[in-house]
C-alpha cells in the first residue's frame, strides 16, 4: 500500500505540470535583496518538506537548474550565494457537477404541463498539485524569493510529456526571477 501511495504521488507530481497553460503561478520577493549580486546556488532540503521520491526530486531539480542557468546562476556544491529548496503538496479536491432534467426548460420554476423538474449530479475527485520554490540568501539567512505553481493534475500522461510539461511550468514559475525592480 505504501508503494502504491508513492507511485501515485510520483505520477501525480509529474502530471502536476500536465498542461503549462492554465496553471496558477505566483511569486513574492524581498525588496531589499540585491539580486544582481547572486551568482551561485546550492540545493538544500527544506525542513518539514517531503521529497516525493528520487525520480521526481531529480526531475524537479533538473528543470529548475535549466531555468536558473538561463538566469545567469551557477549550481555549486558549497559556498553558494543562494540556497534553493522546494516543497510539493498534493491536495484531493471534490468537484460537484449538477444538471437539470425534465421540466419546462431552464429558468422556469413551474411547469404548467404537470411535468417535474429533476436535478442530477455527479461528484469527482480532482488532484491538485502545489509546487513551492524558495531561494534563501546564505549570508543573511533570509528568504529572498518564493514562487509557487498550482495546477490540476492529469494522471494519464506519459513520463516524457510530463517532463516537458514540468519544464514549461518551471519556465513560467521563474519568468519573474530576478524580479524587475521598479524605480
Amino acid at each position: 500500500m505504501k508503494l502504491l501511495n508513492q507511485v501515485t504521488l510520483l505520477t501525480a507530481f509529474l502530471l502536476m505540470a500536465a498542461c503549462a497553460y492554465g496553471q496558477e503561478v505566483h511569486y513574492n520577493y524581498d525588496r531589499s535583496a540585491n539580486f544582481a549580486a547572486y551568482k551561485t546556488y546550492q540545493w538544500v532540503d527544506i525542513p518539514g518538506g517531503a521529497v516525493p521520491d528520487q525520480l521526481i526530486d531529480q526531475a524537479i531539480k533538473r528543470a529548475a537548474d535549466e531555468q536558473l542557468s538561463q538566469k545567469g546562476l551557477t549550481r555549486v556544491d558549497n559556498n553558494a550565494d543562494l540556497y534553493i529548496g522546494y516543497q510539493f503538496v498534493l491536495n484531493l479536491e471534490k468537484s460537484l457537477s449538477l444538471w437539470e432534467t425534465g421540466g419546462a426548460g431552464p429558468g422556469w420554476g413551474w411547469d404548467p404541463w404537470g411535468g417535474g423538474r429533476n436535478v442530477q449530479g455527479q461528484t469527482s475527485t480532482i488532484p491538485v498539485g502545489i509546487l513551492l520554490m524558495d531561494l534563501y540568501e546564505v549570508g543573511r539567512k533570509q528568504l529572498v524569493w518564493r514562487g509557487d505553481a498550482v495546477k490540476t493534475i492529469d494522471l494519464k500522461k506519459d513520463p516524457d510529456k510530463n517532463y516537458k510539461n514540468l519544464q514549461k511550468v518551471m519556465a513560467k514559475l521563474f519568468k519573474n526571477y530576478p524580479p524587475k525592480v521598479s524605480k
